[in-house]
């Protein structure tokens, strides 16, 4: 098409005999809005791809034959049809529409003004999945939602050294659909202030940790992607694998083949899997392995712990694998010679998104606690026991999960660091796991510490409800039995002040 056709309206490149060519939703929306206006059944329009060869450019668009209307449009001249009003679309028609066009069909535009048009004539069915049109409509939608959702699960990340500049972790993959506009908003709110780029075979999308930038394709294909990781993890994914319980079956039902060419374990699976059918799943069955008694080795449990990273800051945190599932680790905040803290589990959503801990519902609640029981919330500083959020998808949700030991284990690092700086006089626990990584064990239960002060290397600790039981424990009285509870513990944490830890009880 040439650049006078492309300026032209909608409605008289139609009669002009010339396909519309576009390429975003945004694009297709204003020519069907003025091809609805001037009455153009969908009959009577070819939808072009972009850069395709103008060739129908001198013919009819429904019978083939030479067009007689190849004159340049004349604005002045008046149109074949009277004009009508605007059209109006429900926005969940709208919303449906938008999704269905980012779904690859060779005549999508086609389509979807044939479905438009027939809602504009008062066909309001065509919404219906029990409608023909209707349930393509529903299938193209379903469609793009999916392919939303792999992305968001297949992704690969893979990290650049940090000498090589932003972007810090770059990803490649190869989607069905064209979804990465939407993916790419998901991840910015996902991954904070790191930069990151995912590159496909036909656009790239790039974080600098303020502003997305969308751009033509920039990779190739996964092997310009550098990752010096990859190795580790490859490692580690042949050390986990069980060929006694593969089941290949399963396996092709959780993860499509087409997705494997996306994943780095690709390389090794199919060998793996060809390994365990040769013989070595036999060996892991193989029942005299498990029967040989062992020799046991008397040994402390804190050097039984794993050798973990010593890092200067909570953004380098690698000591547990929480950090990779968060969108950044929440330190605590307060005054720095506090003579209380608090110490919660970890933190929760909100707090994963904001970088601040108790800024959420719970975070409100707790502050209604301290006014309650007469003490100022800004002279106490806050942390958590564990600094990244642990969650498990549900729907559109992130979910809160309890940290495992492990995890409480590896943050005690970050904690005693906080107690060194801080010194507080008083710890105040809020909920079991907060108390276990305060004393250290796991040997201790909320229900029999509530309302007992204890003394630990020096210090009082006061045990508490966390602020989110208050929130989610069923009626009213019990919610308000829960808020008391939490008052009290709060006003003897505070009384503690005033009593030597070191003087025994009367």
């Amino acid at each position: 098409m040439d650049a006078h056709a492309a300026l032209q309206p909608a409605d008289a490149l139609v009669r002009a005999g010339r396909p519309l060519v576009v390429e975003t939703f945004a694009a297709w929306r204003e020519a069907a809005r003025e091809l609805l206006v001037h009455g153009i059944p969908p009959k009577q329009v070819t939808w072009g791809a972009p850069h395709m060869d103008d060739l129908l450019a001198g013919t009819d668009p429904v019978s083939g034959a030479p067009s007689t209307a190849e004159a340049p449009h004349n604005p002045s001249s008046p149109p074949t049809e009277p004009q009508r009003p605007a059209p109006h679309i429900p926005r969940s028609l709208m919303e449906m529409l938008q999704s269905a066009a980012c779904c690859r069909v060779p005549d999508r535009w086609a389509f979807l003004y044939r479905v438009i048009w027939r809602w504009q004539q008062g066909e309001y069915d065509v919404q219906s999945p029990a409608d023909e049109d209707g349930a393509r409509l529903h299938a193209m939608v379903k469609a793009v939602h999916r392919e939303e959702h792999d992305m968001h699960a297949y992704i690969r990340f893979r990290e650049r050294p940090e000498e090589a500049g932003p972007p810090r972790f770059v990803a490649w993959y190869e989607p069905r659909h064209d979804v990465l506009p939407q993916v790419a908003e998901h991840f910015v709110a996902r991954m904070g202030k790191i930069s990151w780029m995912i590159a496909t075979p036909d656009a790239s999308v790039l974080w600098d940790g303020h502003t997305l930038h969308n751009t033509g394709p920039l990779v190739r294909d996964a092997a310009d992607l550098e990752d010096t990781g990859e190795a580790l993890w490859l490692t580690y994914y042949r050390s986990v694998f069980n060929p006694a319980r593969l089941n290949t079956d399963v396996m092709h039902q959780h993860i499509q083949s087409d997705r494997w060419k996306n994943l780095p374990e690709a390389k090794i699976v199919p060998q793996m899997v060809s390994a365990a059918a040769l013989g070595a799943r036999k060996v892991g069955q193989y029942e005299a392995v498990g029967q040989r008694k062992g020799t046991t080795i008397p040994i402390a449990p804190e050097d039984a712990q794993p050798d973990r990273q010593q890092p200067s800051t909570l953004d380098e945190c690698r000591r547990c694998e929480l950090w990779e599932f968060a969108t950044q680790a929440v330190g605590g905040e307060g005054p720095k010679r506090a003579k209380i803290m608090f110490v919660g589990e970890q933190p929760g959503d909100q707090e994963d998104l904001a970088g601040q801990p108790f800024v959420g519902p719970a975070g409100k609640l707790l502050d209604r606690v301290c006014d309650a029981a007469g003490v100022d919330r800004d002279t106490i500083y806050v942390t958590n026991a564990v600094k990244h959020f642990k969650w498990e998808p549900r729907g559109k949700r992130r979910l809160h999960k309890t940290p495992a030991q492990r995890e409480i284990e590896a943050c005690h690092y970050w904690l005693d660091k906080e107690l060194a700086g801080v010194k507080p006089t008083v710890i105040v626990a809020l909920g079991a796991t907060a108390l276990k990584s305060v004393l250290r064990t796991a040997n201790v239960t909320l229900k029999t510490s509530l309302g007992k002060p204890l003394r630990h290397e020096g210090r009082w600790v006061v045990t508490t409800y966390h602020p989110s039981y208050v929130l989610r424990v069923p009626g009213e009285d019990a919610k308000r039995d829960a808020f008391n509870t939490m008052v009290e513990g709060i006003k003897l944490a505070h009384d503690l002040l005033h009593r030597p830890v070191d003087v025994p009880d009367a």
